[in-house]
């Protein structure tokens, strides 16, 4: 039997997707491999993201074909959609096979790759993205060595076009998992998990291309109605998404996490602008502070931008002021990459790497003091927590709902909602009342 081994690149849609390919290629008779040592069939699913996300592909080709030589490499995902050529020309690498194509990858690798297809080497798969109504997804249950909470994308693509972004043109047109889809899946994981996290590329425009006038609230209502799950949790979505309808159950339910993480980019309304995102400050902090009204207690996260072509030193001192004056309770900080085929990179003033660089080290130590801010008025409280269950077993512990790790004073079964009083600070997260912490 023809062994195949997969390697994700990049975001939670991206893992979804390997999770629905591995089950295709096993419907196909091929067995999983837990490396890459004895495998037939070398997949990778790639991000193209940033200039860094490239970079480490072609340096896992590389090293994948010196060390098997003889294993046949599949690449897919987003690189192989933007560049397919490039990668193809690589030594080793047999089928380049785009997001367009991707839901065919089980056929392909059957036909091409295995039972005695003819050897090809260098064949391109790829079409017109933006021609894609396939939704491919399948529940992604050992996500970053997390055996408990697993991720279901529920929605594809984007229909935005910021102007530093490639995202668009490698998934193409927004698209939706059908509501009967979601609510068959979340029901499924119900009977073995307590949280699922909810994801998509632009997850908040879930529903939007399906006919009917029905919204991301309609499918968490439904959810909540037709399935037992404990616990569903929202990955990232965008700010003017989070409707006071979204909201406002988000607070009632106690089963959906107290957790809102909305992108914002740059706090400079000027940036905004040349970014083309379809919000400003004021917009931002109108979600942002209704959803702190709502839920004091809740995680508030972001994903910020620096150095972005032009980005002015009053710009950025604008976008920390702003950040500042928000409750973020952390932040993911991106210095700017310029993707080749958006309009950001042909600008004519991009920001110098070393400026690009120390403005992210402002923000991310401005994170970690805001961080360190809310855990310390976690101190003596009660929170809801799903126990963990770690590749490593050192790392298993909780995460409350308000997205804060927990070191636990006693062995808990996994995967269980527990109520945990903190008793202070661990390096990154809190501990329970009772834990030995070494710091």
């Amino acid at each position: 039997m023809d062994r195949f081994w997969i390697k994700n690149f990049g975001c939670r849609a991206s893992q979804a997707d390997g999770a629905a390919i591995e089950s295709g290629l096993i419907g196909k008779g091929l067995a999983p491999s837990s490396g890459s040592a004895d495998a037939d069939v070398l997949v990778l699913n790639t991000c193209t993201v940033t200039s860094t996300a490239d970079d480490e592909v072609r340096q896992t080709v590389r090293r994948l074909h010196r060390e098997r030589p003889d294993a046949r490499i599949l690449i897919t995902g987003c690189y192989a959609q933007r560049a397919p050529e490039e990668l193809a020309a690589m030594p080793g690498v047999s089928l380049v096979v785009g997001n367009s194509h991707k839901s065919r990858i089980p056929d392909f690798v059957s036909e091409r790759l295995v039972n005695g297809g003819a050897p090809y080497h260098g064949q391109i798969e790829v079409g017109d993205i933006f021609e894609q109504r396939d939704f491919l997804s399948a529940p992604v249950e050992d996500a970053l060595g997390d055996r408990t909470r697993p991720n279901l994308k529920i929605q594809d693509g984007c229909n935005n076009r910021c102007s530093f972004c490639i995202i668009p043109f490698v998934r193409g047109r927004s698209r939706s998992a059908p509501p009967e889809l979601v609510i068959e899946q979340v029901r499924a994981l119900a009977a073995r998990y307590k949280e699922v996290v909810l994801s998509g590329i632009n997850l908040g425009r879930w529903g939007r291309d399906l006919g009917v006038r029905v919204r991301l609230v309609d499918v968490l209502r439904r959810l909540l109605a037709e399935t037992a799950i404990e616990r569903l949790r929202l990955s990232s979505v965008e700010p003017m998404d989070f409707s006071d309808d979204v909201l406002q159950l988000m607070a009632e339910s106690p089963r959906i996490a107290r957790h809102v993480h909305a992108p914002l980019q740059s706090g400079s309304d000027t940036v905004l602008r040349r970014m083309h995102r379809k919000y400003r400050p004021r917009h931002y902090s109108d979600r942002i502070f209704k959803a702190r009204e709502l839920m004091p207690d809740c995680a508030v996260g972001a994903d910020v931008m620096t150095g972005f072509p032009g980005e002015t030193d009053e710009e950025f001192e604008q976008s920390r002021a702003f950040i500042e004056s928000l409750p973020f309770t952390y932040l993911h900080v991106f210095t700017y990459s310029e993707r080749p085929g958006t309009p950001a990179a042909e600008s004519a003033s991009q920001v110098p790497a070393a400026i690009r660089k120390q403005r992210t080290r402002v923000l991310r130590d401005l994170a970690a003091r805001k961080n360190l801010e809310f855990r310390r008025s976690m101190i003596g409280r009660e929170l809801s927590a799903v126990t963990l269950d770690h590749i490593d077993p050192l790392a298993a512990g909780a995460l409350s709902e308000n997205y804060l790790k927990i070191k636990l004073a006693i062995p808990r079964e996994s995967n269980r909602i527990v109520e945990v009083r903190i008793g202070g600070l661990t390096a990154d997260g809190l501990y329970e009342s009772g834990a030995l912490v070494v710091m």
